[in-house]
């Protein structure tokens, strides 16, 4: 399965790394200012203020002096908004400037850099965890939408359910979850390819078409690959369940229940423009990337393996424990 990374696999040029440093500052300033709750009252009060003006030249029963008090009061207040609307203006300002040099530095290298087609052979992997006796041999290449993990044959811990070292855990937390529906999005280990055809042990982005026996948990499912998509009858041992960002909160599904990962930690995340999965360590877990709400989306900064310094921001979605024997 050659799976194509693109232009994606480039590293990063050290301008676009500080310019990208700025434009992230500038957009969590804005959000910080955005959500700031001190706002809302200020403009609340004032509004309080103006249904307590007198509406004709009568004066009120609390005489000239409650009327200038809310008058001070109001002026404070309406000052105080036109700040806050000063300051968030002057952050939306920075923050597209930012966003226009970055993108201006972004086009500019792309269009002087040979674009390759394929990520560079990654080889085996430094890490202390040994590839699975009898796993398929890896290559260097990639799809464009397909997802990639080293080499293992079990399914690792789906993100929704707590880490577990052994299959009978896994099993047992994954159940809550069962039967998968019917769209469901999953990352699927396809079978092994003969071995003169066999480029590399991949998880591919798939989707559950339907259940075949609900007894023993078998599926069919279809690999989202545009260009040439398959089906497969596969089992528990060969899916990771995805967290469905769009389930209430609270369900088995939902990104909610998610185990967040901190920083240093080692896992397998989705590589930007693909749907390979790679090494990578948590630079930035979501708790301290930028403030929480009801429709925001937990993200992580990752560094990827073979990346050298080069960091990306992935969706918690696609984010995974790393896979142990």
């Amino acid at each position: 399965m050659d799976r194509k990374r693109g232009v994606a696999t480039r590293p990063a040029a050290s301008e676009e790394i500080e310019f990208w440093n700025h434009a992230r500052t500038s957009l969590l300033t804005l959000s910080s200012i955005y959500t700031n709750s001190a706002t809302a009252d200020t403009i609340d009060r004032v509004n309080r203020l103006i249904s307590a003006w007198p509406s004709n030249d009568t004066v009120p029963s609390e005489g000239l002096d409650g009327v200038k008090t809310i008058y001070k009061k109001l002026s404070t207040g309406l000052k105080d908004i036109e700040t806050a609307s000063n300051n968030e203006v002057k952050a939306i300002d920075q923050a597209l400037d930012q966003l226009a040099i970055l993108i201006a530095l972004r086009q500019a290298t792309e269009t002087a850099v040979d674009k390759r087609n394929k990520r560079p052979n990654r080889g085996p992997s430094p890490s202390s965890t040994p590839t699975p006796v009898g796993a398929p041999p890896t290559s260097g290449t990639v799809r464009g939408v397909s997802i990639t993990l080293p080499p293992r044959n079990s399914a690792g811990t789906p993100l929704s359910i707590a880490v577990s070292r052994n299959e009978k855990s896994r099993r047992e937390g994954i159940a809550r979850q069962l039967p998968l529906r019917e769209g469901r999005t999953i990352a699927f280990h396809p079978p092994p390819k003969p071995i003169k055809d066999a480029d590399q042990s991949d998880w591919i982005l798939a989707v559950i078409t339907r259940c075949i026996n609900t007894d023993k948990h078998k599926y069919e499912v279809r690999d989202v690959d545009d260009e040439n998509p398959e089906t497969y009858a596969t089992t528990l041992k060969s899916i990771i369940p995805l967290p469905d960002p769009n389930a209430p909160a609270g369900t088995p599904e939902s990104i909610s229940v998610c185990p967040e990962y901190g920083k240093g930690t080692i896992v397998l995340a989705l590589y930007p423009d693909t749907s390979c999965f790679y090494r990578a360590e948590v630079v930035t877990p979501p708790r301290d990337m930028q403030p929480t709400g009801r429709s925001y989306l937990p993200t992580y900064e990752l560094k990827f393996e073979d990346d050298e310094e080069q960091s990306q921001i992935i969706s918690a979605q696609y984010v995974v424990e790393f896979p142990k024997d």
